[in-house]
């Protein structure tokens, strides 16, 4: 790391784990802020430093609980804004509301583009994000988005432990099939998809089919984030039925809502792998999760940027 002296490094509350990383990454300490909510539910924040001119970066993810963290965040970049902040950096590892992206109905609201409004009218001038659930939530704001990725993150783990060899690299439905074929270039892999006809969440095996040869194979279901746990579920059972042998999950985003640690448990994965942009309480924890850190990654984009760098360092090219 170069010389980082100016910088100020802020966290809220949604993961105060990651963010410890990133500082003990730079070598800089979190400075000094505190973040109080009131009975009724309001949010009050104090900047007990001075941050006049300086460069400051805030880590936040938009996770659950959603509102509550999008506030916190708000209410942080407004008071930045009012102390002199020389540049607001949003951190958000995990971008909420990214799913609510179009209007898939008449009627509905586009909620992704208007939390890229809200970070934007508090006062953000950059904002550093890691796996968007569509890449073209980048055009939403009007201000530099760096779209980091945890792929080269997560293959490099495959690679590590040799889970690359004799491998399939399996989209849980079809909207998944680029990010399958983006890992699978890096493993040397090829394909599978799963094929559900039907969204009810018991998997008929009539309404089900795997395309692509996996009889035999290892396969790796891969996915930009693990909510519910269901539609892993069912890709982990649909690829069993079909004759495969050791089967992964691997997704960025741990959101782990409702029901997926039950069943992900009961599912028949031999590992499951993500990051850590959500913080993963210890009762959402289980024996075959295995937690990637990516403070590494935003520590280097921090510095990159801060010293006016470009951040292409930041996606290696694999060899053929």
């Amino acid at each position: 790391m170069q010389e980082n002296n100016g910088i100020k490094l802020f966290a809220l509350n949604s993961n105060q784990e990651l963010a410890q990383k990133i500082a003990a990454e730079m070598g800089v300490p979190l400075c000094d802020a505190s973040v109080k909510h009131f009975s009724d539910g309001e949010i009050q924040i104090n900047i007990n430093e001075s941050v006049r001119g300086n460069d400051v970066f805030i880590i936040q993810s938009i996770s659950d609980p959603v509102n509550e963290n999008l506030m916190e965040l708000m209410i942080m970049m407004d008071a930045l804004r009012r102390a002199s902040a020389g540049s607001i950096n949003a951190i958000v590892p995990y971008f909420g509301y990214a799913r609510a992206d179009r209007k898939a109905r008449s009627r509905e609201p586009i909620t992704a583009k208007l939390v890229s409004n809200f970070i934007q009218l508090a006062g953000a001038d950059r904002v550093i994000t890691l796996d968007l659930h569509a890449g073209q939530l980048q055009g939403f704001f009007n201000i530099p988005v760096d779209h980091l990725k945890a792929i080269y993150l997560l293959a490099d783990y495959f690679l590590g432990k040799k889970i690359d060899e004799d491998v399939v690299v399996v989209a849980p439905d079809h909207t998944g099939v680029k990010m399958a074929r983006n890992l699978a270039q890096f493993l040397k892999a090829p394909i599978a998809i799963v094929d559900k006809r039907d969204s009810s969440r018991l998997l008929n095996p009539e309404n089900t089919m795997v395309i692509g040869d996996v009889a035999g194979h290892k396969c790796i279901v891969f996915d930009d984030m693990i909510d519910t746990g269901g539609k892993m579920a069912d890709a982990a059972m649909a690829l069993k039925n079909a004759g495969a042998t050791d089967v992964y999950a691997c997704a960025t985003h741990a959101i782990f809502s409702a029901n997926a640690v039950e069943e992900l448990k009961a599912s028949p994965y031999k590992e499951v792998i993500v990051t850590d942009t959500i913080e993963i309480p210890d009762y959402k924890r289980f024996d075959n999760l295995t937690v990637l850190s990516t403070a590494p990654l935003f520590a280097k984009a921090i510095d990159l940027i801060y010293n006016h760098q470009s951040v292409d360092s930041l996606f290696p090219k694999y060899a053929d």
